[in-house]
């Protein structure tokens, strides 16, 4: 999943099909992006927890400390986050290749639930989105945007609380991304 994670962070132009990053290249990305290095540790932390072995905790907790990062549940490959500092991300499940920005927060609103955010999801600068919710494939969440209900796929969701204000047909995946 991190090589997912990492080719996210590939200008289109620099390799011809970023899926297929080599090991070099994708050192030189984690040397120039500290998000990509908070990713790094997170996928980590993962695989220590999937495999039972006692170090995903200090390794959760050297991420928050470290880049400002609160990040846990279940995360497909192709997570982008732009600026890690003050974003939290505590989901049940997030799909594939989403992009979070900055002093985002993604949890729970009042009761031990968290949301479920589908594939190819925009969230931009300062949004929350709270609750036992669902939020579709496709889904562009504007920044500042408090999002408490469901989204349908393909919505476009901006204010206080977060209105659909548009429905789109499903977009294709970028290239080298198609899964």
């Amino acid at each position: 999943m991190f090589r997912q994670d990492a080719a996210r962070w590939v200008i289109p132009s620099q390799f011809a099909d970023p899926a297929s990053l080599t090991t070099v290249q994708m050192l030189k990305l984690l040397y120039r992006y500290v998000a990509l290095r908070a990713m790094a540790w997170f996928r980590l932390a993962t695989w220590f927890q999937e495999n039972k072995i006692p170090l995903a905790g200090p390794i959760y907790r050297w991420i928050l400390f470290r880049f400002g990062l609160e990040i846990n549940g279940y995360i497909e490959g192709g997570l982008y986050i732009a600026h890690p500092s003050g974003t939290v991300i505590s989901v049940r499940h997030m799909g594939r290749n989403c992009s979070v920005i900055a002093a985002v927060t993604i949890g729970m609103r009042n009761t031990w639930a968290f949301p479920d955010i589908g594939n190819n999801v925009f969230i931009g600068a300062g949004a929350r989105v709270l609750g036992d919710i669902t939020v579709g494939n496709d889904v562009k969440i504007g920044a500042n945007a408090v999002v408490i209900k469901d989204v349908p796929d393909g919505a476009t969701v901006v204010g206080v609380p977060g209105k659909v204000i548009e429905i789109r047909e499903a977009e294709p995946a970028p290239v080298g991304l198609e899964q």
